[in-house]
């Protein structure tokens, strides 16, 4: 994901994704790709708790199985979760098959309705397969905070740039991210909660979500 926001033939080349919520509410949908890891996630989830917001994880299923405890940690503070696939899959590298196999594998421990593929990028055959059996979450923002050519202050610009009515806004639950996010974070959510922006999530019924 290299663009802050998509363009619009991004959007047509998935046309059934979720790219961003209702354009008239006064709200933003805060994601978090690629955990739960130690180093990361324990500081995630303790600022949001500070700015009473709520999240979607979109979880690597093979680090939920390695650290079970912060997965369940994210669902008792009262978070949602998204399939990140089983082993963070690039779907360009891989058969539609291999890499179905993998988002059911993942499933089994995360059992959620809501998808996002690694890098945001699907051959058209897996989003096919992948769109007939989750609701595809992609975003109306990616903050780059996985950036090495970005600081913190890069990421807090983006958000404050790029964030809109609806805007679903990417993080990265991730070693590359943390150092970023210590900063970056606080100060993002500090400035949406200043200009009136609601924190939402997105229902458990993916259909009210069409």
């Amino acid at each position: 994901m290299i663009i802050e926001q998509p363009a619009r033939w991004l959007r047509i080349l998935y046309p059934h994704a979720l790219w961003r919520m209702d354009k008239e509410d006064h709200s933003v949908y805060l994601t978090f790709d690629d955990g739960p890891i130690p180093e990361a996630t324990p500081f995630i989830l303790d600022i949001l708790d500070q700015f009473n917001a709520k999240a979607m994880f979109f979880m690597v299923a093979d680090n939920v199985r390695k650290h079970p405890e912060l997965y369940e940690e994210v669902i008792r503070r009262g978070h949602k979760v998204g399939n990140h696939t089983y082993h963070h899959l690039g779907s360009f590298r891989h058969w539609t098959l291999t890499y179905a196999v993998d988002v059911t594998k993942a499933d089994a421990l995360l059992n959620t309705p809501y998808f996002r593929p690694p890098h945001g990028w699907l051959r058209h055959t897996v989003y096919w397969w992948v769109k007939q059996n989750y609701r595809v979450v992609m975003w109306d923002l990616v903050t780059r905070d996985y950036s090495k050519w970005l600081t913190a202050d890069d990421v807090v610009k983006n958000v404050k740039k790029y964030s809109r009515n609806g805007s679903i806004i990417t993080f990265h639950d991730s070693l590359k991210s943390i150092d970023k996010l210590r900063t970056a974070l606080p100060e993002s959510l500090q400035w949406l909660k200043e200009q009136g922006y609601a924190f939402k999530v997105f229902p458990d019924d993916p259909a009210e979500t069409f």
